[in-house]
């Protein structure tokens, strides 16, 4: 019998678009004789919808079109599956417009990535593939990820955090303390933001007023770290959970300026592509041009990394390559990575299909440990509770 998937993609997040081509990247990618693939896209108002298109990324091109010929649902918790029920509903008839058995979720950025989405699937009760709440909502964060990897002895650079109360209240006082913690240059960028969204770099005071303004146009904190001049950076993926995982082949990003931007990634190869390669279009070097050893390093920092955050599924791990130095410093972690990373899988033999299998067991894993788990137990303690009459809680025991 087959698995009843449904992949969840687009939410409330300035990556929605990059999510629409993941997911339906993906979806072209899993295998029809395991699965019975249902796309369900989640609208900038965080709605869901399912239909005939909602597959077809050349539908993406007029969305009010693609929603009206769509069906709108509500997923509902029933005996261990997830039911898309429609919304409205009908007054007669089967409201039931699909199930799902499994999810997969492929989605990017704040409101999706960030453990919002997994803690409403955790909640509903259905296995889904990827990391966890807190391992995603850690994934999210710049700083929280940078005290977790610090604490592991991962090596990563000095930063500050500022969030824009502090900012606003006291712009002189928060300046100070950045530059007490860091030097120029510095790299400024929103603190749970992804796809190089709102990072610019900052070479003096006046840059970094700038930056900062920008930065927090997108964000409430914003993270202000040490720029590294001469910069290789470096990315590896990770597949598993956190018994066992392996790392992918490196790759070399090549930016067209000193910051690898939201065009770089997702907008410069989509002439010959038609915007359906995601990450893949990105311009790179596989297997990066480092040595043997430093191939090494990143590989088993990144599994590490993976690891210390407790994440499951498939993850990007971003580090920085000082070439001055030749030391190496973790950035960050992409719990959901553009496109899946699968271009990182395919050089170690890794067929995208293979990994997205991988996934699903990795989810259906996680759901069976968590059954031997107790979440709950009888109690008698409502039997007598009482507020105490009529005036309420005020002053009455329980």
């Amino acid at each position: 019998m087959k698995i009843r998937l449904g992949v969840f993609f687009g939410g409330k997040s300035v990556e929605h678009e990059v999510s629409v081509i993941s997911a339906l990247q993906a979806c072209r990618s899993l295998n029809t004789e395991k699965y019975d693939i249902i796309p369900i896209y989640i609208t900038k108002s965080t709605e869901f919808y399912i239909g005939e298109n909602i597959g077809k990324i050349e539908a993406y091109r007029n969305i009010p079109a693609l929603l009206k010929e769509s069906s709108r649902v509500i997923p509902v918790a029933n005996n261990g599956t997830v039911e898309l029920l429609h919304f409205p509903m009908k007054k007669f008839g089967n409201n039931v417009a699909a199930v799902i058995d499994c999810a997969l979720p492929i989605v990017h950025g704040t409101n999706v990535e960030d453990g919002a989405l997994q803690g409403y699937l955790q909640t509903l009760g259905v296995p889904y593939a990827g990391c966890d709440v807190l391992s995603s909502a850690l994934g999210m964060d710049k700083y929280a990820m940078k005290c977790v990897f610090a604490d592991s002895g991962i090596p990563v650079l000095p930063a500050s955090v500022v969030n824009i109360k502090q900012y606003t209240k006291d712009q002189s006082g928060m300046i100070s303390l950045i530059e007490s913690k860091t030097q120029y240059p510095v790299i400024v960028k929103p603190v749970n933001l992804g796809s190089s969204v709102g990072i610019r770099k900052a070479k003096d005071r006046d840059e970094l007023l700038e930056a900062l303004d920008y930065a927090f146009t997108f964000a409430m904190k914003v993270l202000v770290e040490n720029a590294i001049t001469e910069l290789k950076e470096i990315n590896c993926s990770v597949l598993g959970d956190y018994e066992e995982a392996e790392a992918s082949e490196c790759e070399e990003p090549v930016a067209q300026d000193e910051i690898l931007s939201y065009q770089d990634k997702y907008v410069g190869g989509t002439k010959s592509s038609g915007g359906k390669s995601g990450m893949a279009s990105l311009k790179r070097k596989i297997p990066a041009d480092i040595t043997k050893e430093q191939r090494e390093e990143v590989r088993t920092m990144a599994v590490k990394a993976f690891q210390a955050l407790g994440c499951s599924g498939v993850a990007r791990i971003d580090f920085m390559l000082d070439k001055s130095t030749g030391k190496i410093y973790l950035n960050e972690i992409n719990t959901i990575p553009g496109s899946l990373a699968f271009y990182l899988w395919e050089p170690v033999g890794v067929k995208y299909t293979a990994m997205l299998d991988k996934l699903v067991e990795l989810a259906l894993k996680r759901a069976r440990e968590n059954k031997s788990i107790t979440f709950s137990f009888d109690t008698n303690i409502l039997e007598n509770a009482s507020f105490g009459g009529s005036k309420g809680s005020k002053g009455s025991k329980v």
